[in-house]
């Protein structure tokens, strides 16, 4: 079986569009194929409890969520706003990701 593929990749600048961090922005630092997730710097943190170790002295540390990738949008930055994407060929002949609205390539 294929992975899927998305127009999200690692380092993009994208916004949530819903949920319970909706308007937020982050940078992705990581996509999931395996169940089209992404984790995204900033965004769906939550507060963890472990025992106290070396790592964690007081016991509590923070960290970051997948979130859906349907619940993001990626931010063209000529615009700074959201954007849909979509592929074409350059001069060169390389696939390469543009915004539609705006034909800036990312």
């Amino acid at each position: 079986m294929t992975q899927p593929k998305f127009k999200i990749k690692r380092g993009d600048m994208v916004v949530v569009v819903t949920g319970k961090d909706k308007g937020k922005r982050g940078t992705v630092k990581k996509v999931v194929l395996e169940n089209a997730k992404i984790v995204v710097e900033g965004i769906n943190v939550v507060t963890r409890n472990a025992k106290p170790d070396y790592r964690h002295p007081d016991g509590a540390f923070r960290k970051e969520l997948q979130i859906d990738i349907s619940n993001v949008s990626l931010i063209d930055p000529s615009t700074d706003k959201p954007a849909k994407i979509g592929y074409k060929l350059d001069d060169a002949g390389k696939k390469v990701r543009y915004f539609k609205k705006s034909g800036a390539v990312c």
